[in-house]
């Protein structure tokens, strides 16, 4: 046969035993394939893809046209196998519904043509990715080339198999007692050995049935990386491949073989990939993953038996690795490595029956078993560590870049672009105002982990609105508000169409004693009028900052106790005698993409009265309902914060090379690491239990956990940057790492919603107060 190098470089010369007639073909398809003959002169030439190991795949070029034909092979077939005009079948239902598949072009049920029967469909130009660990791209990418593939089985799953008039074409229900005969069948046909492990886990299967094996959907069968061509430069399937296994059945199992290789046995070597399955070069974890998939298709992401569909997965694995040995032993096979499936089958098989003395396998992550979150906020949390991951952390450097560039113009205050389009995304993503219970339908512990999560990169808050101090305002107006509040403020806050600020610290008095606040918020007919000074008003300078919340003094409660002479009112930033002074520092920086922390000064302010919030004297009140759940959040992306810290110490301790070691074998440093690792999983069981006891008993029961997690969470976060610091040495406190600008911010928070020692002494006044009840009890 006439047969060359192809332009393809996934195929390569025609193996002697799949050699067939080129000239019956180009005569057959020149008569009934559309197009073909359009360059007479031209050639015919065929080469072979080398990945296909059942159903023997051709590379067809005449002139400029390029097709994929596809055969069964030669001699005698399993029951029930290569039954490729079911391929053809399902692939040219799918085209017609937009479900990336190659066009299938011509089936050819005459055997006489080039020796069995064939069908041809378009050549599709892209990439395939072999190894699963998809080497020589970022981890960015190939995070999204997962979940990608992952969005493309949701869809595939999610598809009516009426509409697309296969519902004929699988038997339906009762598809997994069908897939354990069929494989145990598939098996027993081409054993060369018999295999204990084997006949036990198809007897297991067979006993552990899922209850409900009603499911039907239409499933690939064969569903992995290697099956998918990508689009040549961007993370998108434009193709599925193989469908010789397809049929109608439980849309898990396909799900379930995906997730093979995250748990495939070391001993077992993995054919034609470089390594076994990593976490920290960019792949997904498998929680993610299934949480992108759930998402997709709109279900619970907690997968009823989960545990049989991933033994069933083994099952078939093996079984198919002994049809792969057994088409080698009969020259049957096209792969150079076939003969090495021979010593998988067993290995298989025991990993098989190893998870089915299992009493469950679940993605959940249960490591915090102490304060466990609801499904949803299991969800959710996975949602946003995916986000997190595929598109904040790449964004980065971007950001940071656009700051420095623009850190003496104009737009020094304003967000670059990239951060908007991230807002969209989230928000199209479902996660937006987390942090409101009424709105998330997430408690406080939920939140808690989420806050965690997004306290790892500083603009990740504002990319879900969950950002301080707009929070803690939306908090406020949401409990306190009254409707024309809500709906003037409140709404557009939630919408992130607006930003907003808090105005209580002062510069003439010590503000950590809230008592002291001089500003007036005085009555004057219809209107408030408010004369003061305030500064550290986070946000002030973001453009797209329009209203303050000023807590100040109100003359006519004088006389009234010290905790109600103060109250709280909504001031439009642009309202006359407004004037913003001034951005104050920290530590040097001006935080500019927080809108820095600015002196403000009230001068004959005058506002309707109505902005006053819940009445006059209710500012301590606000004040406490609005401080509790905060301080939670600011704690936790504290404990966020500590992680990412660990994370570079750890890494330039791996890196750098002091006196002849690594910095890590340093004793010192190996104790900051690990002192580091205690201290953040005791503030974070800290932080829960105080966010557990919001949940619980309320900000008001649950003062003593509050005020403690505000001292050790920023205390703890201090001395890990601190360690971080010192361990990368000079470049630490450059900016060339983030260290120096993350101890700026916790330092500040040391100070920030009162001082470590108004926490301190209100925890110690708690715990004599409890003491001397003990005693009395005892008395």
């Amino acid at each position: 046969m006439e047969d060359r190098a192809a332009r393809d470089p996934e195929a390569t010369e025609v193996l002697p035993q799949h050699e067939f007639d080129c000239r019956s073909l180009e005569a057959y398809l020149t008569q009934y394939l559309p197009g073909f003959g359009a360059e007479p002169e031209a050639k015919l030439t065929v080469a072979q893809y080398r990945s296909g190991q059942s159903n023997p795949t051709f590379y067809l070029q005449k002139g400029f046209q390029k097709y994929v034909l596809r055969k069964q092979p030669p001699g005698p077939l399993l029951p029930k196998a290569h039954k490729i005009n079911r391929e053809f079948e399902v692939q040219k239902a799918l085209f017609s519904v937009g479900f990336p598949v190659p066009k299938p072009l011509l089936y050819c049920n005459n055997a006489s043509v080039i020796g069995t029967e064939f069908y041809v469909m378009e050549h599709l130009q892209g990439r395939i990715f072999r190894d699963f660990t998809i080497p020589g791209i970022s981890p960015a990418e190939r995070s999204a080339i997962y979940v990608a593939m992952m969005e493309t089985l949701a869809q595939l799953h999610s598809l009516n198999i009426h509409s697309l008039q296969l519902d004929k074409y699988g038997i339906g229900a009762g598809y997994c007692k069908r897939q354990v005969s069929t494989w145990t069948k598939q098996y027993q046909a081409t054993a060369h050995q018999d295999i204990p492990a084997m006949n036990q886990l198809s007897d297991w299967l067979m006993k552990n049935l899922p209850d409900n094996d009603k499911e039907e959907n239409l499933i690939h069968g064969d569903f992995r990386l290697d099956n998918i061509i990508f689009h040549p430069k961007e993370s998108r399937v434009i193709a599925v491949l193989d469908w010789e296994l397809s049929t109608i059945g439980h849309p898990l199992s396909d799900l379930a073989y995906l997730f093979l290789f995250y748990s495939w046995p070391r001993t077992v070597p993995m054919i034609n990939q470089r390594s076994y399955f990593q976490e920290d070069i960019g792949i997904p974890s498998m929680e993610e993953l299934i949480s992108v998939y759930c998402r997709c298709r709109g279900i619970n992401p907690i997968l009823p038996n989960w545990n049989f569909f991933l033994v069933l997965s083994y099952f078939k694995m093996a079984g198919i690795a002994q049809g792969i040995y057994s088409r080698y032993l009969l020259g049957n096979d096209t792969s150079e490595t076939s003969f090495r499936f021979a010593n998988m089958v067993q290995p298989l098989a025991e990993t098989g029956l190893q998870l089915s003395k299992r009493t469950t396998l679940s993605h959940i992550d249960t490591t915090r078993k102490l304060f466990v979150q609801t499904r949803r906020g299991q969800e959710v949390l996975t949602r946003v560590k995916y986000f997190m991951k595929q598109h904040i952390l790449p964004a980065e450097k971007e950001i940071i870049d656009f700051y420095v560039q623009n850190e003496n113009s104009a737009d020094k205050w304003k967000h670059p672009l990239v951060i908007d389009m991230l807002k969209e995304m989230a928000k199209a993503e479902g996660l937006w105002n987390l942090f409101l219970p009424a709105i998330s339908g997430l408690n406080q512990v939920d939140y808690a982990l989420i806050a965690e999560e997004t306290g790892k990169c500083f603009f990740a808050p504002d990319v879900f609105n969950c950002q301080a101090p707009d929070t803690g305002n939306m908090e406020l107006l949401h409990l306190y508000g009254d409707e024309e509040q809500k709906r003037q403020w409140l709404e557009p806050l939630l919408q992130g169409s607006i930003a907003s600020c808090f105005c209580m610290t002062e510069p003439d008095v010590a503000s950590s004693d809230a008592t002291n606040i001089e500003c007036s918020i005085q009555r004057d007919g219809d209107s408030y009028v408010i004369n003061g000074k305030k500064w550290w008003i986070s946000g002030a300078g973001n453009p797209k900052c329009k209203i303050a919340i000023v807590l100040g003094r109100t003359k006519n409660t004088s006389s009234a106790s010290r905790h109600k002479q103060h109250s709280m009112i909504l001031v439009p930033i642009n309202t006359p005698g407004v004037e913003l002074i001034r951005p104050v520092s920290v530590f040097g920086y001006m935080d500019h993409f927080h809108g820095g922390h600015f002196e403000i000064h009230f001068n004959q302010v005058r506002v309707p009265a109505t902005n006053l919030i819940l009445g006059e004297g209710r500012g301590f009140e606000i004040a406490q309902g609005r401080l509790g759940p905060g301080r939670i959040h600011h704690c936790m992306r504290t404990v966020g914060l500590a992680e990412r810290a660990l994370q570079i110490m750890c890494k330039r301790a791996a890196q750098r090379v002091a006196f002849k070691k690594k910095l890590y074998s340093h004793e010192v440093v190996a104790h900051w690491i690990a002192e580091s690792r205690i201290a953040i999983e005791k503030v974070r069981l800290l932080t829960l239990k105080a966010a557990h006891s919001i949940d619980t008993v309320g900000p008001a029961g649950a003062k003593r956990e509050i005020a403690m997690i505000k001292v050790a969470a920023p205390r703890t976060a201090c001395k890990i940057i601190d360690r971080a610091i010192q361990v990368c040495g000079g470049a630490g406190v450059s900016q060339d790492y983030p260290l120096a600008y993350m101890y700026a911010l916790t330092r500040a928070l040391r100070l920030a919603d009162g001082p470590d020692e108004v926490h301190l002494s209100a925890i110690a006044t708690l715990e004599l107060r409890d003491q001397a009840r003990s005693l009395m009890a005892k008395v």
